[in-house]
């Protein structure tokens, strides 16, 4: 196949190009930006092409001769700009240029959506979809929770949460549930995603193995580094304070640290699977995939470091229950 992937220096993106060229498909990894040359640059199999959504014009070349277009793209919000204006131009504008090439689909991995009303950055998420799938080219929308490895803005905050509170504050929205997903499953879905038989555009959601609150991902996450994190409930802490505190704690953005807690404001679990269509469930537990990201990260800064050094000399301590394979999930894919 001859594939496109946009956001090609993303977190995903960079990890779905070098899967796809092991595959030997002929792969156009596309940005705004050129790649930084150590970690993003042109990998075998594939070549570096500049494309800008929001510049219709730079969309035609990128499609030329594609057989699937992937669509790795979303703003987060933040400095002012009306970031769900930005997705549904982009969306729509990609939509119409894949009408008028020869793309026979278009794979969109997007978020999971909650039983309530979703936060603005899920809804925009969900909304990019919809406009997606009503384009003329068939459209497979994938929605992924929280994606757990080195480069995801929520999993980073929830590293730096558990590694670095000598106790735990538990606001409600700690007890939402959801299905975090490794990494590597993600690909491995996104892969499949190229050739499973589609009678239209349709969407499927790819849930992780494991149903847990992010109380419970942080509880797992510090065993991990042998620390229990002594706890302590609250029963009212807002979205923006509780954003103050994820960025005091983690040196997230402001917004990125709210947009993950409205998110879970409700449960995040799936409702249409993938794995049922593909009969290939997803390998890695929570627990493993944090293991191996947590084994795997780049070296923390000095003040980090220090910062974590004193604060794993504080309270209870168990033994590390370090691990980097695979969970138990019963798929044993090669």
């Amino acid at each position: 196949m001859t594939v496109l992937v946009l956001g090609a220096t993303g977190f995903v993106g960079r990890s779905l190009v070098t899967a796809l060229a092991e595959l030997e498909d002929t792969v156009r990894a596309a940005s705004r930006t050129a790649p930084r040359r150590s970690a993003d640059g042109e990998r075998p199999g594939s070549r570096w092409i500049y494309c800008d959504l929001a510049r219709p014009e730079t969309l035609p070349p990128a499609l030329e001769g594609i057989d699937v277009a992937y669509y790795l793209v979303h703003s987060m919000g933040g400095h002012g700009d009306d970031f769900r204006e930005t997705d549904r131009r982009c969306a729509r504008q990609l939509a119409r240029a894949a009408a008028h090439s020869s793309c026979r689909r278009i794979v969109y991995l997007g978020g999971v959506a909650p039983r309530g009303r979703p936060s603005e950055h899920l809804a925009s998420r969900l909304e990019v979809g919809e406009i997606l799938r009503a384009g003329a080219v068939p459209t497979l929308e994938l929605r992924a929770s929280m994606i757990v490895g080195n480069g995801s803005a929520s999993w980073q905050i929830v590293r730096d949460l558990a590694a670095r509170l000598p106790v735990m504050v538990l606001p409600r929205w700690l007890e939402s549930k959801t299905c975090p997903i490794a990494l590597p499953d993600v690909i491995a879905a996104l892969l499949d995603a190229r050739e499973v038989p589609l009678a239209g555009s349709t969407w499927f959601d790819i849930p992780g193995p494991d149903v847990l609150s992010a109380r419970e991902m942080l509880a797992i996450v510090a065993a991990l580094d042998g620390r229990h994190v002594p706890s302590i409930r609250v029963p009212v802490l807002t979205p923006g304070l509780s954003a103050m505190w994820l960025k005091l704690v983690s040196g997230a953005e402001y917004a990125l640290a709210r947009e993950l807690v409205l998110g879970l404001t409700e449960d995040l679990l799936p409702q249409r699977s993938f794995w049922d269509i593909t009969g290939r469930p997803p390998r890695w537990s929570f627990r493993a995939a944090a293991a191996c990201a947590l084994a795997t990260e780049a070296p923390l800064s000095g003040i980090a470091r220090a910062l974590e050094a004193i604060v794993r000399r504080v309270g209870p301590h168990t033994r590390p229950e370090r691990d980097r394979g695979p969970g138990d999930s019963s798929d044993r894919r090669t």
